[in-house]
């Protein structure tokens, strides 16, 4: 944002040295311990901090700030959290909302966010506020309702996280059988980068492989009886997502049935896995 011409006011963290670290990261700012009066020189706040000191954060605020809060737009980026966590502040008159961006972050470098979507909801101001915010960054702004933000949320962290434990939890089976982790890598990354091309490119059920894409149960059941043996975790997991993909994928396949069959009736794409402990 500061690159793109908005000024940047105070910058608060719980300590000097990091709130002098974040200025010198951001490039302008002024360096505050904990809040104070100072904040409310700007027309909005945004606050960034962990999901459990959001509402901390809101109370003091509006201890802070009271009325003076009048007219000002206070935004949160929690993807799990609504608006309605900045009660406090919106009972002094601020215009609230959450802003969530849809990306990845390390803590070491900036991700772009350009292309990327912005998940808003709030107050209308907020809301202006927030797409305006968004829109400057180059990426798409998308309202939902505020009681959907954890079913958003845990969208993306199915996509994002879920995904990197299950690329991670089979190179460690790799590795189990004697391969280095740049080997176990160099084996399955490329394969998991071409499912997700192919994804991109087709569709899921044309990229979908592996047995149970081809109805290979005698295989499933192998895999299922080695994995036990190996870790009951991964064999649970491994008979979850199982379980998971006939639903999904049979649901993608009602949907794109010509007859429009609601899901559950197409039985013809529907597949029958039938695993489980016994």
């Amino acid at each position: 944002m500061r690159e793109l011409g908005w000024r940047i006011g105070a910058v608060v963290t719980r300590n000097q040295a990091s709130a002098r670290r974040a200025v010198r990261f951001i490039g302008a700012g002024t360096a505050l311990v904990g809040l104070s009066r100072r904040v409310l020189a700007s027309t909005c706040v945004l606050i960034a901090t962990p999901d459990g000191a959001i509402e901390e954060i809101a109370n003091e605020l509006a201890r802070i700030g009271g009325q003076d809060l009048q007219g000002q737009v206070v935004l949160h980026t929690s993807g799990a959290m609504d608006s309605s966590v900045l009660h406090a502040a919106r009972s002094c008159g601020a215009s609230v909302g959450s802003m969530h961006p849809l990306q990845t972050f390390n803590g070491v470098t900036v991700p772009p966010l350009e292309g990327k979507v912005f998940a808003i909801e709030g107050d209308p101001m907020a809301v202006r506020t927030a797409r305006k915010i968004a829109r400057a960054l180059g990426a798409a702004p998308s309202q939902i309702d505020a009681r959907n933000k954890p079913l958003y949320h845990a969208a993306g962290a199915l996509a994002a996280g879920h995904t990197l434990v299950v690329v991670e939890a089979a190179i460690q089976l790799l590795m189990s059988l004697g391969m280095k982790r740049s080997e176990a890598m160099r084996a399955l990354l490329p394969m998991t980068n071409q499912v997700l091309q192919n994804y991109e490119r087709l569709g899921p059920r044309a990229a979908w492989t592996g047995p149970l894409a081809r109805g290979d149960y005698e295989v499933v059941a192998k895999h299922l009886n080695v994995l036990q043996q190996y870790s009951e975790e991964y064999r649970d997991a491994y008979d979850a997502l199982n379980r998971l993909a006939e639903l999904v994928l049979a649901h993608d396949a009602a949907n794109d049935s010509p007859s429009g069959a609601p899901v559950g009736e197409n039985k013809k794409a529907k597949t029958q896995y039938t695993g489980g402990k016994g």
